[in-house]
């Protein structure tokens, strides 16, 4: 009987940089190719190397969109990779959006850092990868619809869910043939939050051999979505009465046009103080767009709420997007009154970071996190208490009130993790992915109490399938 094997090459034992290797029929898949987030990201560029030969891998399967789930792709295209990408149409929308952003702020720092180099009389590096690289990855995508069984090679049948976590997010249901037996893994992707609006909820499993479990949550539940509603509203009306901005440091993709759905249900319901909404991200602006053209993918009985078949931006009509890098400038001319929505969603990059620079220090603007802040990025430290922060070579005071709502998450909290788990048939084996060691260990030991085992693999561990 032939033998398939699975290693984990990331997202083991951290919640970002999502990958697996699959090497089955003397083939090798991947499933996602995402880059951990956190560091000083043009040194981890150039630093990083592939586990395997890019050019030797065949199929690239990808669960969504976000960054951690497909940010290498252009560094795998430009080392040799010119096999097949599948995702769901919703993805490969959105993809290319990403990538290119993604590779551009990454040019765009080296840039910076070989100018500082020069200056010091030290070495400058060439790029690793370029903006072409990052196209040529939406040349080799093929899209699969949801409910969809497909062959893409031989003893290899695919079919995806919905996961419910962002737009064309999926569920990744593997069939692996051998001489003699079928086997099915099922990689979780990031199973959505059903309390997140816009978003169905995620797909049941009714079977599986093997389960790859995201556990980003797995330690605790979110709070109630309507009272995380009303923490969001205090916040904003507190901001409003300390007369500053207010600043949300959110990811361009699922949180922003979530966040902007939620100012418009305040603003519907008559609670909105501000009147003036910038949503300050080019990249969000055109994934915003995006989700405008899939509303019929989207959960309606949500957008019933705030008036169905109209725009997001429709439904704010103080809303003012800010594409350019002069529109984003002058919005620190704006010294009250002002929701800013801006990336990068963890603060390691983009105009979130020079809003941050004018506006930390003063005792009147309010921070809101909306997502989850990784070990090693600003909005981590920030979110943990950090008074004094460097940025752009200075010290910088924090004296703006920091808030952290957890409530609209778009991933599963611990209760809705066990529930999908344990709807599962065939007593699968699980594995714990995508988490810090903590939120794993208690969503390990919750598993156990219904009889559930689940391994936790460490980065490089391999598995037969």
């Amino acid at each position: 009987m032939s033998v398939a094997n699975l290693t984990f090459l990331g997202a083991a034992g951290q919640v970002t940089g999502s990958c697996y290797l699959i090497e089955h029929n003397k083939q090798q898949i991947l499933l996602d190719c995402g880059m951990t987030q956190g560091a000083d990201q043009v040194r981890e560029w150039h630093k990083f190397r592939f586990a395997f030969k890019p050019k030797d891998i065949d199929l690239v399967i990808l669960s969504h969109a976000h960054i951690d789930h497909s940010g290498l792709l252009p560094l795998l295209v430009a080392r040799g990779f010119k096999g097949k990408i599948i995702c769901t149409p919703g993805t490969a929308e959105i993809l290319p959006v990403l990538l290119k952003d993604s590779v551009g702020l990454y040019l765009k720092d080296l840039e910076w850092q070989n100018k500082k180099a020069a200056r010091a009389g030290k070495k400058q590096h060439d790029p690793v990868m370029t903006v072409a690289d990052a196209e040529r990855v939406s040349e080799l995508v093929q899209t699969l619809v949801y409910k969809k069984r497909f062959v893409p090679l031989p003893g290899l049948e695919l079919e995806f869910a919905d996961a419910g976590h962002i737009l064309g997010s999926a569920i990744i249901q593997l069939w692996l043939k051998g001489n003699q037996a079928m086997r099915k893994l099922v990689f979780s992707g990031d199973l959505g939050n059903p309390a997140t609006v816009l978003m169905h909820d995620p797909t049941e499993i009714g079977q599986a051999d093997i389960v790859l479990l995201e556990s980003t949550y797995g330690n605790r539940n979110h709070q109630e979505l309507d009272n995380t509603i009303e923490e969001f509203a205090s916040a904003l009306d507190q901001a409003y009465k300390d007369g500053g901005n207010v600043f949300i440091p959110a990811f361009a993709l699922g949180r922003s046009q979530e966040v902007l759905y939620y100012l418009a249900l305040l603003h519907h319901q008559g609670r909105l103080k501000q009147r003036a909404i910038f949503l300050d991200s080019p990249m969000a602006i055109s994934i915003t767009n995006i989700y405008n053209d899939f509303l019929h993918a989207l959960d309606q009985a949500d957008l019933d709420k705030i008036g169905a078949g109209r725009s997001l931006q429709q439904l704010l009509p103080m809303l003012k997007l800010t594409p350019k890098v002069e529109d984003s400038m002058a919005i620190n001319r704006v010294t009250h009154g002002a929701i800013i929505i801006a990336g990068s969603g963890m603060c390691n990059g983009g105009r979130i970071v020079h809003h941050f620079k004018h506006n930390l220090w003063k005792n009147t603007n309010h921070l809101i996190f909306v997502g989850f802040q990784a070990r090693g990025t600003l909005g981590r430290r920030l979110v943990d208490g950090e008074k004094r922060v460097k940025m752009f070579g200075q010290d910088i005071v924090v004296k703006a009130k920091v808030h952290t709502i957890g409530g609209f998450s778009a991933h599963a909290g611990q209760s809705e993790l066990l529930a999908w788990a344990k709807a599962i048939g065939g007593q699968p084996q699980f594995y714990l992915v995508h988490g810090e060691p903590e939120a794993q260990q208690v969503l390990q030991q919750e598993l156990a109490a219904f009889g559930v085992n689940a391994v936790i693999p460490a980065k490089g561990d391999s598995i037969k399938l």
